[in-house]
């Protein structure tokens, strides 16, 4: 599954955020990626309630990467203790792909 992000993000994109991520958790999806080439601006208060979504698509055996992350944004989430958390990715495809790998690699 992938979610596109656009513009700013404040506090209550965040929560339209989280709304769709947790139903997503709910219907069972465990893999997704974040894709923020779009983004302008991410709020640092955000990054915590991503972290979170993360480390829970993890208990279900998924994960949940990030890619297209501006200089700018990327700053935002290593200044927010982030930096490790999450893969990155420059692009939405090699993101994509991760999981694809991970499955063959899990397989083989």
């Amino acid at each position: 599954m992938t979610m596109v992000l656009e513009g700013e993000i404040g506090l209550d994109e965040m929560n339209d955020v989280t709304a769709m991520l947790l139903r997503l958790a709910r219907n069972g999806v465990s893999r997704v990626v974040i894709d923020f080439c779009e983004v302008s601006h991410f709020d640092y208060r955000g990054v915590r309630t991503l972290v979170r979504h993360a480390d829970a698509f993890r208990q279900q055996g998924g994960d949940l990467r990030l890619s297209g992350l501006s200089p700018y944004v990327f700053a935002i989430f290593r200044s927010a203790g982030a930096h490790d958390a999450f893969d990155y990715f420059a692009d939405l495809g090699d993101a994509r792909r991760s999981f694809e790998r991970a499955v063959l690699t899990q397989a083989g």
